[in-house]
């Protein structure tokens, strides 16, 4: 039986609608520091003792604010290498065509430079990371693992291609806003990453409607 994926819209409005973006929203394994403000200098509040505790606060640091956006790219990008390079490393293996194969290579390598920078960066920004994909994303892994032959190609092309359209807008939002100066040249790397890795999929000929998220709302 095939999942049937939710489609969620794009707006992006300002930092709530923002974080309300994309299948990664309600980040489970991920705990955000409660506090209203951080001292100049980049040390960031403990984390919340009890249940994950929504933080929309911009945290002072010494390379600049820290808003709730930037936190939540950072989170996100980390949230697509767990089971984008999962997904990627296995199809190495799995995919019937040579061209998915080598592009499921390319994606994988790549996704591991992005965790190696988004890992850094989390590092200096006190930016707790999730060490599990969401609910989701595990849907997702199960559905392309199920499939064989061209079917795992189609699949596994699908529910990246859709991963990557959802954050992409993210990416060029905080890119936009973003006044911290550790965050702006990330969000350029995840924007070269993406696009490429959409190119990529594309470049397949597997790419199909169900494979894009809906038109922003204008």
């Amino acid at each position: 039986m095939r999942l049937r994926h939710r489609r969620p819209v794009l707006v992006i409005s300002g930092v709530a609608m923002i974080l309300a973006l994309g299948a990664c929203a309600g980040l489970p394994g991920a705990q955000i520091p409660s506090a209203t403000v951080v001292p100049t200098g980049g040390s960031a509040p403990p984390p919340a003792a009890a249940a994950t505790v929504k933080d929309d606060s911009t945290w002072a640091t010494k390379w600049g604010p820290l808003s709730a956006a930037d936190r939540e790219l950072i989170t996100k990008v980390r949230l697509a290498t767990l089971w984008e390079m999962t997904m990627a490393q296995q199809a190495q293996t799995r995919a019937s065509t040579a061209r998915v194969r080598q592009v499921s290579k390319e994606i994988a390598a790549q996704h591991s430079v992005l965790d190696e920078q988004v890992l850094a960066l989390a590092a200096k920004l006190k930016v707790q990371l999730p060490i599990k994909p969401t609910d989701l994303q595990k849907e997702w892994m199960d559905d392309i693992s199920s499939r064989s032959g061209k079917e795992y190609d189609s699949t596994f092309v699908k529910w990246l291609r859709l991963a990557h359209g959802q954050i992409f807008g993210l990416i060029g939002a905080v890119r936009g806003s973003t006044q911290n100066t550790l965050v702006r040249p990330f969000s350029e790397k995840a924007n070269a990453a993406v696009l490429n890795h959409q190119r990529l999929l594309e470049s397949t000929g597997l790419v199909d409607p169900d494979a894009f998220p809906s038109p922003p709302a204008t």
